[in-house]
């Protein structure tokens, strides 16, 4: 491995100056025009969809570096030959969103069948012997690509990357064993990065089991077999509406604060350490909350999600707002409770009181309503504990995908310009 030392000051040795940067000499700069055999879209009507014959890959189907054809729709045999007659994309082929909001998104096709492709999706093909289309993704997938293909979009309210703007990117292109080298290294990444998603879904799916099982008293954990009691959250603490607090109050400094909006996007059950703040004079205005308590949605979008809960675990004195209704409660774990709120028992009966149509909202006196099963205090802390367990080694996880991800960006930014080689160049050999 061989570390150029580039910096934006100087062109070492055995570098050159180019439009997309400093490049080892030894590399061209070309066009995809000039390093593929075909460029194609989709077809520019909509077929008839129905039938089970050929799958109808659309742009939502390609994300950064992953084909997923899950829930892809299928057309039947009839609408695929007409696409297929100009479109006949292959297994190898490398698959560019080019409209949308997906657009400059790429992938491998990797299917084993034939696919009829929507004209918001282009294909690349390549001499295989020449190039290596992972090379192509990689580099499409990076901040040079990527920034070309921001200056080449057209369209306002529709972005729209054409063919003929395709064919005009430009790449560095080392020779075949180089692209290889740089593609394994980068594909090898991209493996540890899957098998952290896979575990990391293995894992929720785990916690969400154990939720069911613990939560409703289906499953007991060891040493515990005392009777459960049935009672209404009115019955175990007292309810507070927030107040104050609005979108435009939140700054850089000041005391924590939690806005609803942040219940369905950050806090999962329960929050420790707040990420928003607000000024002492904005909090005079609004709720306090203390350590304890539990905070629900009083909006939302879908009633499935009405009520959404935490418990604020945190030791800073922190501010809730008006659409955050708070409930106190007294002689209960707040932390258990905070899981208790989001399981799919008690979500089903806040969804039912939730009020409304474009916007759901739910009252302090409907969540009163909501009934739950309570196992005594001891039990409750036995199964809060366990859970916030299983949570801790999800974020740990989720931290060294957050890691290779970031080594990922960095290999990218070295390996595809050249700062590093995997290869020798030509004529260093001893």
């Amino acid at each position: 491995m061989i570390d150029s030392g580039v910096t934006r000051e100087e062109v070492p040795p055995g570098y050159q100056r180019t439009e997309v940067g400093v490049i080892p000499e030894d590399w061209d700069i070309k066009t995809f025009n000039d390093v593929t055999l075909k460029i194609q879209d989709g077809t520019h009507f909509s077929p008839r969809l129905g039938g089970n014959d050929y799958l109808y890959v659309t742009s939502r189907n390609i994300g950064p570096g992953k084909l997923d054809v899950s829930d892809v729709e299928r057309i039947s045999k009839e609408e695929h030959r007409k696409i297929y007659a100009r479109c006949d994309t292959k297994k190898g082929d490398l698959l560019l969103t080019k409209d949308g909001v997906n657009t400059g998104n790429a992938a491998i096709n990797t299917l084993n069948e034939e696919c009829s492709l929507l004209s918001s999706v282009a294909f690349l093909r390549f001499d295989m012997e020449r190039h290596d289309p992972r090379f192509y993704l990689y580099f499409i997938l990076s901040d040079e690509g990527q920034k070309q293909i921001k200056s080449l979009m057209s369209g306002n309210a529709i972005t729209r990357l054409t063919l003929q703007k395709i064919r005009r990117l430009i790449i560095p292109v080392p020779l075949l064993p180089e692209q290889r080298a740089i593609a394994t290294a980068l594909s090898d990444v991209d493996g540890l990065i899957g098998a952290l998603d896979a575990l990391i879904e293995k894992k929720r799916a785990i916690k969400q089991a154990a939720m069911q099982q613990l939560l409703t008293g289906k499953t007991r954990l060891p040493g515990f077999s005392s009777e459960w009691e049935t009672k209404r959250l009115g019955d175990v603490g007292v309810f507070s509406k927030g107040r104050g607090i609005k979108r435009d109050d939140v700054s850089d400094g000041g005391v924590p604060c939690i806005r609803y909006g942040e219940l369905y996007t950050r806090y999962y059950n329960y929050v420790t350490t707040p990420v928003s703040r607000i000024p002492m004079t904005v909090a005079q205005t609004a709720l306090p909350i203390k350590t304890g308590d539990l905070l629900f949605a009083g909006s939302g979008e879908t009633a499935e999600d009405i009520g959404r809960c935490a418990a604020y675990l945190g030791d800073e004195q922190a501010y809730v707002g008006g659409d955050i209704i708070v409930l106190t409660p007294s002689g209960q774990n707040s932390m258990y409770l905070g899981y208790l709120m989001n399981c799919s028992s008690v979500a089903a009966q806040k969804a039912r009181l939730g009020q409304g149509d474009a916007v759901v909202h739910i009252s302090a006196t409907n969540l009163a309503r909501v009934e739950i099963n309570l196992p005594p205090i001891d039990e409750q802390r036995a199964i809060a504990t366990f859970l916030s367990d299983m949570d801790t080694e999800i974020a740990a996880l989720e931290r060294r995908r957050e890691k290779a991800e970031q080594i990922k960006q960095g290999m990218m930014q070295q390996l595809l310009t050249g700062r590093i080689r995997l290869v020798e160049p030509p004529g260093t050999a001893a």
